[in-house]
């Protein structure tokens, strides 16, 4: 099948921007069936606004604790509530249970 550009206008937006013969052809790779609604910038800003303003696979936000076990200041990715006991990484591996 051969495809040709094409000129959408974005549904967010309303630019009219153009989904080209190469991105028909990863969409049909990919196996989507439908065309793009949103323009590569509206496209951007949704995934800010759904993963967060930093880009995808960024370090994650942590904060300050002190381990359980040991003593030791540490951080850890989630906000500790204080009902549950947290440990830093060494104790963490000595307590987690056997998979």
């Amino acid at each position: 099948m051969s495809f040709q550009d094409k000129s959408i206008q974005c549904s967010d937006c309303g630019a009219t921007f153009t989904f080209s013969a190469e991105e028909q052809e990863f969409f049909q790779s990919k196996g989507y069936t439908n065309e793009p609604k949103r323009c590569p910038s509206c496209r951007q800003a949704r995934k800010s606004e759904r993963y967060g303003s930093s880009s995808y696979g960024a370090p994650r936000q942590m904060f300050p604790a002190t381990c359980a076990e040991c003593g030791k200041d540490t951080e850890v990715p989630f906000e500790p509530r204080g009902d549950k006991p947290v440990y830093c990484s060494d104790c963490y591996r000595k307590n987690r249970p056997a998979r």
